[in-house]
């Protein structure tokens, strides 16, 4: 079985990150070849800061690692590193419509929060249908925000296998059985987010150990003592669900737990179970980040490994799309191109 999956560079790791995703690649890196890409070419798609994408995409990498991805196990790779997923990108934009991107929510939530939309921004859900489908995966583990860019995937990879003939392996989503997508602690109508949600609200990875039972102890909870889920306590379901993933158990569990216990409790072990959680991947992870040629070749080792299994697809994609390849040999005494 085949797994890939990607995640962004910007913007500082959080819970609901490490959740919805990193979680997910650490636990299904043994069901299968898996690829973990840093897709550092969707980050230039809104306004940022050249120096500082290139620390958080080692910073990111180190992460990745801290919290058990194996490089003999995984190949973790950086996006920009393997010229096939813009060319890819390229080729399978035939087979995209205009209608389709236009409605992507991702892309309509940040398209009204900036001033200079770029064609990047509105355009970037076909690259990530590249980046899926040029591994023939199987399955791609996200979160919850995710699932639409899957079934895009999906749909482009139907489509292609349609005009040209089957070449592309249509993909599934699979998504956290708890805690597929985890909310802001401040305002727990809304996700988790550096971007869209509070700072106190957001717990971010390599928070200090105090900071994040500063954060657990002051998280809004609902109305009444009941340690229960229901549509009705947003807060407190969603610290169940924490809870749950922290100390892997079922939500039912930490319910019967604490039930009678009420709320300050609750919010304090949530909170101390966080911290027990991140305390050995924040100290593997200082490790990591302080060899940085250590982690360049593991990253090049994936780069290396990317481009082999990416390469014959899109050869493939090139063939049945119709291009002319170039014969082999000499032309007016220069090399020939690889393709005209």
């Amino acid at each position: 079985m085949r797994i890939f999956s990607g995640i962004q560079p910007t913007g500082a790791k959080h819970l609901g990150n490490y959740i919805g995703a990193i979680r997910q690649y650490v636990a299904t890196q043994e069901q299968g070849d898996a690829f973990f890409c840093i897709v550092d070419l969707h980050s230039i798609t809104v306004e940022y800061d050249p120096s500082e994408l290139r620390e958080s995409t080692l910073s990111l990498a180190a992460l990745l690692f801290a919290a058990g991805l194996d490089p003999e196990r995984s190949t973790v790779f950086v996006q920009s590193h393997v010229p096939a997923h813009p060319e890819a990108a390229w080729l399978l934009g035939s087979v995209t419509s205009f209608g389709e991107l236009r409605r992507m929510t991702q892309f309509k939530d940040k398209a009204d929060a900036q001033e200079f939309v770029s064609a990047g921004l509105f355009s970037y859900p076909v690259l990530q249908a590249a980046d899926i489908l040029l591994y023939r995966t199987d399955i791609v583990p996200i979160g919850e925000d995710q699932r639409q860019h899957v079934e895009l995937a999906r749909d482009v990879a139907e489509r292609f296998n349609a005009r040209f003939g089957e070449t592309l392996t249509i993909p599934k989503a699979v998504f956290p059985e708890v805690g597929a997508r985890i909310m802001d602690l401040q305002e727990p109508e809304r996700k988790m987010s550096t971007t869209g949600g509070t700072a106190q609200g957001t717990v971010l990875v390599l928070d200090p150990p105090d900071t994040i039972r500063k954060k657990f102890k002051t998280a809004v909870t609902d109305s009444g003592r009941e340690v229960v889920r229901s549509p009705e306590k947003p807060g407190i379901s969603n610290l169940i669900e924490i809870m749950a993933v922290a100390r892997a158990e079922e939500p039912e569990a930490v319910e019967a737990h604490y039930d009678g216990q009420g709320y300050g409790a609750f919010k304090v072990d949530v909170g101390e179970a966080v911290v027990e959680l991140f305390d050995p991947i924040r100290d593997a992870y200082e490790e990591l980040r302080g060899d940085e040629t250590e982690l360049q070749r593991l990253l090049a080792r994936g780069a290396e490994k990317a481009r082999k299994a990416s390469e014959p697809v899109l050869q493939e994609m090139y063939d049945r799309m119709g291009f002319v390849k170039a014969k082999t040999g000499r032309l007016f005494g220069a090399a020939r191109p690889k393709r005209l």
